[in-house]
């Protein structure tokens, strides 16, 4: 009981958590973007873009850190067996992040922040790409953990304490399931930012107000959406034949394939096929596609659940190695359907702006502000593939999810405080929209105006800029 509801904490304020990590890569980028085509035209417009989104950026920052840091807690708190068990393996990348790209990231934000018209236009103009970077690092260094937890490399087991200990760190950072994992998160964030600047730019444009300015805003959101969206595409494509190598049974899971197949179909819609009714009906049924998407080739082997099943009670002991299908199969689809959705509706823009057409189409505009709600969802599904494919591991092949919790907390405890966290989430996510809201339909600053956009509430120069960073 108490595993179960450790998970369902880790997993609400991760899921949480993760809604504001893409919108800060992906504004940052695109923030970076605006700024430096000020830097180069002198438009003033460039320039009240830049600091419109850049407080838009600040508010998810702000909202970030909140929901960052409780995780750091719960390692310790609801998962010290686990912590103590991949101290020496975590200790690295986790500090790393903490030490390096958190204090980058954080320092060069206030100095962003306060920097309008105080320092040379090239010195802040460096501010805000150095945040973008950063924020991209710090991605770095958690992906590059969370990935050994799918597929361990660069360790062994020392003989004294039986637990692993890094021995090398380039492994941690070459690991296949990071490299490919740690693209496709930069791309979704990409995206998201995208989508994020094209609603908001969509909705003024509906309005005709800041016609010319919003028009560059949905430009660079489209030309750099078109392109990302399809990379992701691709890159999350190849991500799957990674983890069919490494973790066969996410995949087989992600498809409800209980036997194994050669080739073997797609099923773009099916009725049954969860961890009790093993027999499902494929309403829609694709040949060749799932050996194409697990192995590269139309006529490859995927190892069905029962198969695998029987190899690791024969490798581990006995137990349930199977995840929850129905998770891994719906959040597979819920992701690659709405990344082709999207992807078409992108090209619809594009096709709109060549042919200059994009303002006036009002039916396009009003979609975009309904499209930002798809980003969410994708990267939720995203990550529910990934965590939720990887059980009953905590550690692939090393140590259970069982396993890993603390012993000296009760359910009790557990149920307080996931019953507080998800109160206080629902606050902060309700302050999060609202600002967002709020900030987004004042319009752009003023030309002349302050020299530093203002602050959202909460946000002063005493202290606050070493918080900015998640």
């Amino acid at each position: 009981m108490s595993t179960d509801l450790a998970r369902w904490q880790f997993a609400t304020t991760s899921i949480y958590h993760f809604l504001f990590v893409p919108v800060t890569i992906g504004l940052a980028f695109l923030t970076a973007i605006l700024q430096t085509a000020w830097y180069r035209s002198g438009k003033p417009e460039q320039k009240r873009l830049a600091r419109f989104f850049g407080i838009l950026l600040l508010i998810n920052v702000a909202i970030g850190v909140v929901t960052g840091l409780v995780q750091e807690f719960e390692f310790g708190m609801n998962w010290s067996a686990y912590s103590r068990f991949v101290g020496d393996v975590f200790g690295a990348p986790l500090a790393m992040e903490g030490l390096g790209a958190f204090f980058l990231e954080s320092t060069f934000l206030g100095l962003w922040l306060f920097g309008w018209d105080r320092l040379p236009k090239r010195v802040h103009l460096a501010c805000i790409w150095v945040v973008a970077f950063g924020s991209m690092l710090s991605a770095a260094f958690i992906l590059a953990a969370n990935s050994w937890m799918q597929h361990p490399v660069g360790y062994t087991i020392n003989s004294s304490t039986h637990q692993p200990q890094l021995n090398d760190i380039l492994a941690l950072f070459t690991n296949p399931t990071f490299l490919w994992g740690y693209v496709h998160v930069i791309l979704a964030s990409l995206v998201t930012g995208s989508l994020v600047m094209l609603a908001v730019s969509a909705w003024y444009l509906r309005r005709k107000v800041d016609v010319e300015a919003f028009k560059r805003s949905t430009q660079l959101a489209l030309v750099v959406l078109i392109p990302t969206l399809g990379l992701a595409l691709f890159v999350g494509s190849e991500l799957g034949v990674v983890e069919a190598k490494y973790q066969p049974v996410k995949i087989a899971a992600a498809e409800a394939q209980w036997t194994t197949c050669q080739p073997c179909s797609f099923s773009a819609f099916q009725v049954g096929g969860g961890n009790k009714d093993q027999t499902p009906t494929k309403v829609i049924a694709i040949p060749y596609l799932l050996s194409f998407l697990a192995t590269n080739s139309f006529n490859g082997k995927v190892v069905g659940l029962n198969e695998l099943q029987q190899q690791y009670t024969k490798q581990y002991g006995p137990g349930n190695y199977i995840p929850n299908v129905f998770i891994q199969y719906w959040s597979m689809r819920v992701m690659a359907y709405l990344a082709a959705a999207v992807f078409l509706f992108a090209l619809w823009g594009g096709w709109l702006l060549h042919k200059r057409k994009l303002q006036d189409s009002k039916w396009f505009l009003r979609l975009a502000g309904w499209a930002v709600i798809t980003p969410f969802l994708m990267n939720t599904a995203g990550w529910m593939l990934t965590e939720n494919g990887r059980q009953p591991w905590i550690v692939q092949g090393l140590m259970k999810t069982l396993n890993g919790v603390s012993p000296t907390v009760s359910s009790t405890e557990i149920w307080i405080s996931l019953i507080a966290f998800v109160l206080i989430y629902i606050a902060l996510g309700a302050a999060d929209l609202v600002l967002m809201l709020r900030y987004s339909k004042r319009g752009l600053p003023e030309e002349g105006g302050s020299a530093a956009p203002e602050p959202p509430p909460g946000i002063g120069p005493e202290g606050e800029a070493a918080q900015l960073a998640y």
